[in-house]
């Protein structure tokens, strides 16, 4: 039996209402937040503001009024390490529209036409050595502020980046610094251009909903492939935290095999690159050109080595009413925000091995 997978909206605003017509568009990725992120910075380090305004900023699709709205906001740290701390929300969202941004612009957006199915905190810490990917599971049963309970993802549904934004700040007393929300398409064009990505499959699983075997092994990928295999959630043990898994090993992956080889020794795809997914996100009006390229010169010594995958402690599956929800675990996310706040992640990591995405994942 299907379960339910939407919030109780007006008429007009059914979520999940078309999931099933749907499901084979919703692109889980993460990955391409923080590849949007890092190449953005890196090309601002190579090129300059002046390259930027004129390749990237009448590209990329701004986001107004993200933050301006929000009251009793987390305060940002004032002093220490966590004080030069960024904390970026990245989003990818489940609609598509003419727009090569999935909606995510505001004018775009309307109340109930799109979730933000893939949802990553992305710390860059405050000496620029480490960072760390933190993936929030879309069923993750929330508070979303003016809405009670419901699915964090919901919250892109009932009030777009803001309330989001808002509903993130909320669980993790965290304050987010900036947001992107990212189309699917920008996925499987970067897959794509870079000449697909190697996988490798510990065991053999079958995709009932698209009716797809993966056989155990090394596969190699194009954008399409990419796509099935980040998002498929149906025959894996553990539903949508294995398809977390995935999508962060599949991260990794990609920027350990582009990023830090390929893009070395042709720097020039970087432009390229950046050029290509500018077009495929969207970003807060307050993350100028200005700032990129000041962070991207303080991230100029961080590898793809130097970042950790993870996802939110929860204490597993289970149903309310209708709705199949994942729950976090109160304990282990308050220490883990905490350490985020703190900007103590290294510190956390070591202490909390079992919450690191494995190099290899079903």
């Amino acid at each position: 039996m299907a379960i339910l997978d939407h919030p109780p909206v007006p008429p007009q605003s059914d979520p999940a209402g078309e999931s099933t017509a749907r499901g084979w568009r919703r692109a889980r990725k993460p990955l391409i937040g923080l590849l949007i992120c890092l190449l953005l910075l890196c090309a601002a380090a190579l090129t300059g503001i002046l390259w930027l305004q004129a390749k990237v900023e009448g590209n990329l699709q701004r986001l107004p009024d993200t933050f301006s709205g929000l009251t009793d906001r987390p305060a940002k740290p004032t002093s220490g390490s966590a004080a030069d701390a960024v904390n970026i929300l990245v989003l990818g969202t489940d609609t598509r529209s003419d727009a090569p941004t999935t909606g995510a612009e505001a004018p775009g957006w309307e109340p109930g036409q799109a979730r933000s199915d893939t949802m990553l905190l992305v710390h860059l810490d405050g000496d620029r050595r480490s960072a760390s990917v933190v993936s929030i599971p879309r069923d993750s049963w929330v508070d979303i502020p003016g809405h009670g309970k419901g699915k964090v993802n919901w919250a892109y549904s009932f009030g777009g980046p803001s309330l989001t934004v808002e509903t993130v700040e909320t669980m993790t007393d965290v304050r987010i610094d900036h947001l992107a929300v990212i189309d699917w398409d920008g996925f499987k064009a970067l897959t794509d251009a870079i000449g697909g990505i190697d996988i490798y499959i510990p065991e053999t699983v079958e995709d009932p909903a698209h009716g797809i075997r993966w056989e155990a092994g090394r596969h190699h990928l194009d954008g399409d492939q990419a796509l099935l295999y980040v998002r498929q959630r149906y025959g894996l043990r553990d539903g949508d935290l294995d398809r977390v898994a995935r999508q962060q090993a599949f991260l990794r992956t990609l920027l350990q095999q582009t990023l830090h080889q390929e893009l070395r020794k042709h720097p020039e795809q970087v432009l390229d690159l950046l050029t290509l997914f500018s077009k495929h996100a969207s970003v807060d009006d307050d993350w100028s050109t200005t700032q990129m390229a000041k962070l991207a010169a303080s991230l100029r010594n961080l590898r793809s080595g130097d970042i950790s995958y993870l996802t939110v402690p929860t204490d597993g599956t289970g149903m309310v009413g209708d709705q199949s929800v994942v729950r976090l675990d109160p304990s282990r996310d308050r220490d883990l925000w905490r350490a985020v706040r703190e900007d103590r992640m290294g510190e956390w990591t070591e202490d909390n091995q079992d919450l690191l995405t494995p190099d290899v994942v079903r």
